[in-house]
């Protein structure tokens, strides 16, 4: 395996310092305003706002949703209700997905550029459990990552991470994202929606929503729907070799 000078490593590596810096800053100044409660208290002004400065609400929205999402903050389902509430269902629910979406691939990028890459070679360069976990992923990219997105196993920020680590493709990550992260996020955009009344009658919103049945259970049927193409292709391969 070549060897890499330590200065292009450190290059390497500097967009995941930047973002693992900045994180830590903004985890202690900006924690206070990532709530439920910050939202509470500043809604009419952010109303007032979104209605005399709607473009410029929308694009500071997403920007925030990204840095939200980049920067590994707890406060992503916080932004997702803040999207309905400002926007409704539609465009709210596509603000949500872009910013997301692109917050999860800056991420992702500084993870590959700064571990990924390296971690990836260390793996192909030897035989074993790990490098045949990492061709059964690469063989089944999409239906693996879709159903990472639908199914609520692992918080948002570790799966970006984590998949940053394991080489998966640019573009794979990035339509899997937003495709896999739909129709949860429709849900949160839609429960922000209703904010309004919640607020009216001093209650906090129903984080938990998405592990109700009725919901969870079609949500499950989509990430099982999402495998059946890597079964047939197994299925296809094994009649194959038979």
């Amino acid at each position: 395996m070549p060897q890499i000078h330590p200065s292009a490593r450190w290059r390497q590596r500097l967009p995941l310092i930047v973002l693992a810096v900045a994180a830590v800053i903004a985890f202690v100044t900006l924690r206070d305003l990532i709530s439920f409660e910050a939202l509470r208290d500043n809604r009419t002004a952010l109303l007032a706002f979104r209605d005399e400065n709607y473009l410029v609400t929308a694009l500071g929205f997403i920007a925030a949703y990204i840095a939200v999402v980049a920067l590994s903050l707890p406060g992503a389902a916080i932004a997702t209700l803040t999207g309905g509430f400002l926007f409704g269902l539609f465009p709210g629910a596509l603000f949500n997905l872009v910013g997301a979406t692109t917050g999860a691939i800056l991420i992702f990028l500084a993870v590959r550029a700064g571990l990924g890459r390296s971690l990836a070679a260390k793996i192909n360069a030897r035989d074993g459990r790990a490098k045949q976990l990492a061709a059964a992923l690469r063989e089944n990219e999409i239906p693996v990552l879709i159903s990472l997105r639908l199914m609520p196993v692992l918080p948002f920020w570790v799966t970006n991470i984590l998949l940053g680590l394991l080489g998966v493709r640019l573009w794979v990550f990035a339509a899997t994202t937003f495709f896999g992260s739909m129709p949860g996020g429709v849900i949160y955009t839609w429960v922000g929606m209703g904010l309004g009344d919640v607020f009216a009658r001093d209650e906090t919103p129903d984080l938990g929503i998405i592990f109700e049945p009725h919901i969870l259970g079609p949500l499950l049927g989509l990430a099982a729907l999402s495998f059946l193409p890597m079964l047939v292709k197994r299925w296809r391969k094994t009649d194959d070799l038979a």
